[in-house]
């Protein structure tokens, strides 16, 4: 893994993340696991069940956003006949520690392995996509690259290769911070990246261009790659600007992948 320490220890991470510590009950019918990935430091996740045969979806949120922030959202998929289950990052929600890319980029292996222990040891199926949203496609991205057998494939809404790409967008304070050797890392992955991959974006999304999901879907080594663009959707109504055609891509995609 390229070495993030130079973000890691600079102002940037004030920019780039926005923990929120909150959390609600569980809601009937999901259930909460917290996974260990490092001492004293667990990550939160929530499942939300639907269905016992349905697949299931790991799904890595975006920033500000917290798992109980899926309460509301997890039925919608469910309608569709798909299970969600949701992660934190560090700091976030009832999650410990604090957030930097190094640990949210370790974690994720730890977090996919331990939903699917928690799958199998419910007995419920171990039909998993990976999703990633926002800040969350680079988890989803380090899935995708490093644990190809685990999962069926990976959906990216509302993406980007590189948070190097999105510091250089938004102009943030980089003097000094070599970002290159990090962005040929990522974009090396990418195009090894073999598994069938469904990318979702906002046809106006200012925070994170729609360039950035057309390179994706151009430098992805993948034959199996769709690119779903929601006209007029931003970064944070690419949902609900047209909530048939986002849900039901994605379900299109789980199904074909599935079979």
């Amino acid at each position: 893994m390229a070495d993030y320490s130079q973000i890691d220890q600079s102002p940037l991470l004030g920019f780039l993340f926005y923990p929120r510590r909150f959390s609600t009950p569980c809601p009937k019918g999901a259930f909460d696991l917290s996974i260990p990935v490092a001492p004293h430091v667990s990550i939160s996740c929530r499942f939300y069940a639907g269905g016992e045969h349905w697949p299931w979806i790991l799904y890595f949120h975006g920033n500000g956003e917290v798992v109980s922030d899926y309460d509301e959202i997890a039925p919608f998929y469910q309608r569709k006949e798909m299970n969600l289950v949701v992660a934190d990052y560090r700091g976030y929600g009832a999650s410990g520690g604090s957030p930097n890319f190094t640990h949210l980029l370790k974690d994720s292996p730890l977090i996919l392995d331990g939903v699917r222990k928690e799958l199998a040891r419910r007995g419920l199926a171990l039909d998993l996509w990976v999703m990633g949203r926002s800040m969350g496609s680079l988890a989803a991205v380090e899935l995708g690259y490093h644990h190809p057998g685990q999962i069926r494939g990976l959906i990216i809404e509302s993406g980007f290769a590189s948070v190097t790409r999105l510091i250089k967008h938004l102009r943030l304070p980089a003097q000094g911070i070599d970002l290159e050797p990090i962005e040929k890392e990522r974009l090396e992955m990418i195009a090894k990246i073999t598994l069938p991959t469904l990318i979702i974006h906002g046809e106006w999304d200012n925070l994170v261009p729609l360039i950035e999901a057309k390179d994706l879907h151009a430098t992805l080594g993948s034959k199996d790659k769709e690119l779903v663009i929601i006209p007029e959707a931003d970064h944070n109504n690419v949902m609900f600007a047209d909530l048939d055609t986002y849900l039901s891509a994605i379900q299109e995609f789980v199904q074909g992948t599935r079979k």
